[in-house]
C-alpha cells in the first residue's frame, strides 16, 4: 500500500514539474536553469499569456489589446550579453534571467493589482540601454523593481 502511495506521489511531482517546465518553454533556453524551479503562479489565464508576451514579444489571440513586437525580455538578454565582457557573460545571463522573471511575473498581472506597469518597463529599458556596465544596470533595475514590490 505504501509503495503505491509513494509511486502516486512521485508521479504527481513529475507531472507538476513537467507542467512548470512546459509553461516556461517560451523563455530562452539558456535562461531555463536560472529561473525558479517552480513555474510562477498565475492569477488568471491572461496573466500567463501576458507573461509569455513579456518574454517573447508575441501575442496570443486570446489577449485583448495586445501589440506584438519589441522589446521583449528574450531579446533584452541577448543585448545585455553582447554588451558584457566575456568574463561577465555568465553573471549577466544569470542576473538577466532572474530579473526578467521578477519583473515579468509582476508586469503581466492585471492592471488593477500590478505594481510594475508599462511606464516602468520603458524606464527600465532606458536605464539598461544607458548603463555602461550591464551587471550594474541589472543591479539597479532589480533594486528598483524590488522597491516597487515592497509595498505589497
Amino acid at each position: 500500500m505504501r509503495s503505491r502511495a509513494a509511486g502516486a506521489l512521485v508521479l504527481a511531482a513529475s507531472l507538476l514539474f513537467g507542467a512548470g517546465a512546459q509553461a516556461q518553454s517560451f523563455v530562452r533556453g539558456d535562461c531555463q536553469g536560472h529561473l525558479a524551479l517552480v513555474a510562477p503562479r498565475y492569477d488568471t489565464a491572461n496573466h500567463a499569456l501576458w507573461y509569455k508576451r513579456f518574454w517573447t514579444g508575441g501575442c496570443d489571440p486570446q489577449i485583448p489589446r495586445c501589440i506584438p513586437g519589441q522589446p521583449n525580455w528574450n531579446n533584452m538578454v541577448t543585448t545585455l550579453l553582447k554588451r558584457g565582457s566575456a568574463a561577465q557573460r555568465p553573471a549577466v545571463l544569470a542576473k538577466a534571467c532572474r530579473v526578467g522573471e521578477l519583473i515579468g511575473v509582476e508586469w503581466s498581472r492585471s492592471k488593477t493589482i500590478r505594481k510594475i506597469d508599462l511606464d516602468d518597463l520603458r524606464r527600465f529599458n532606458r536605464d539598461l540601454e544607458n548603463s555602461s556596465d550591464p551587471l550594474q544596470g541589472l543591479d539597479r533595475l532589480e533594486a528598483s523593481a524590488r522597491a516597487k514590490l515592497a509595498g505589497r
